[in-house]
């Protein structure tokens, strides 16, 4: 009894066995299945303080963090930076200050070239009005004179032969007195008018004189205003400056690698660090050559990662390499020495994966994958 008891139980083992021997068979003739697996990707960008060097004060993220694009990863000591700028903008305020008073200043002495053009021109006018007007009394006495002195000499003679009363002579004389202290009165004025006019020409020359120091306070000025400009540009240009000894993410993704640390002296160009697009990462498959039968584009491909036992991933074949990975080693196998051991290449494959937790992967971690034969 106890040896048939025995039979059953290693017949009942033989096709538990058989069966999974045959789901095992079946599942490797459908599936090709490696452990050749690695996450990858291929946007890994060196992350660089541009066109600053410094010393870097602080770390905002650390390897395997997430980050978003414009997030500040790095800062580098902008002290320098920030004193540069500082005297920069006292250089602009001081010539801003100095622009302002020679402006204030030309103004003024335009309007008083101005006000003193319009007074000379007008006295000049007046002047001429008034000397016309004497030099027009002058000529009137001139002809009284000499018609004066025309009948003083008739008087005279009339006086002489008793003709006439002296006093008449006299009256005559008298008027010519007169008319000549009149006139040399009026010559007096003319001497004043020339003066006058001479003064206020002085006063039209010293306004053009005052014209070109107005034309060199304008280029003073103009100067000053293009200087203002270019210090203007080296301030945005040092702002820049500042702004960018904050390293900032070039887009969302992880950080792969950290290359430097607190209170290095880094130069513009230099790594900080390596990171990749999160939507960027593949999974990179290293098949046999043995497996690779029936394994096309677009196949379907469950993953499980070492790293999450309890989390599974699945994916579609998108690239077959069309050489053995050995090719690209950078020593490649050399045969042409007699060597005939044969060894079973591997072949590139790369999934993009369609379902799972993809924040969860790093790059470089490893795993398992099935690939669907068809």
């Amino acid at each position: 009894m106890k040896n048939k008891i025995g039979i059953v139980v290693v017949l009942i083992l033989i096709a538990v066995f058989a069966v999974i021997a045959f789901k095992w068979i079946k599942h490797r003739m459908e599936y090709a299945i490696t452990d050749a697996v690695f996450v990858e990707t291929d946007s890994l960008s060196n992350v660089s303080f541009k066109r600053v060097a410094g010393k870097i004060i602080k770390f905002y993220k650390n390897e395997g963090d997430k980050i978003k694009k414009g997030e500040v990863l790095a800062q580098i000591d902008p002290k320098d930076y920030v004193l540069q700028l500082e005297k920069i903008k006292k250089e602009i305020n001081s010539l801003k200050f100095k622009k302002k008073a020679l402006e204030e200043k030309k103004k003024r002495i335009s309007q008083q070239i101005e006000k003193n053009i319009q007074i000379s021109n007008l006295s000049l006018e007046e002047s001429k009005k008034i000397k016309q007007s004497v030099l027009s009394q002058i000529k009137g006495i001139d002809a009284q004179l000499t018609q004066l002195e025309k009948d003083k000499k008739r008087f005279s003679e009339l006086v002489k032969k008793d003709l006439a009363p002296k006093r008449k002579l006299e009256e005559i004389e008298t008027n010519i007195n007169v008319l000549k202290s009149k006139k040399d009165a009026l010559f007096a004025k003319i001497e004043q008018l020339q003066i006058h006019h001479k003064i206020l020409n002085e006063k039209l020359q010293l306004a053009k004189v005052k014209k070109i120091q107005v034309k060199e306070l304008e280029n003073e000025i103009k100067a000053l205003t293009n200087k203002i400009k270019s210090l203007k540009k080296s301030k945005e240009d040092i702002e820049n400056l500042i702004e960018y000894t904050k390293l900032k993410a070039p887009f969302d993704g992880v950080i792969a690698k950290k290359f430097k640390s607190v209170g290095e002296i880094v130069s513009s160009g230099i790594p900080v660090y390596a990171v990749y697009p999160l939507n960027d990462v593949y999974i990179k498959v290293l098949l046999e050559e043995t497996k690779l039968k029936g394994v096309k584009i677009g196949n379907k491909a469950v993953i499980h990662i070492d790293a999450y036992p309890d989390e599974y991933f699945e994916g579609v074949i998108y690239e077959i390499s069309p050489a053995a990975a050995a090719k690209f080693a950078l020593v490649p196998r050399d045969v042409t020495a007699g060597e005939f051991t044969k060894v079973a290449q591997r072949i590139p494959v790369k999934i993009k994966i369609t379902k799972g937790k993809i924040e969860l992967l790093k790059v470089g971690m490893g795993g398992e994958v099935e690939i669907e034969k068809k």
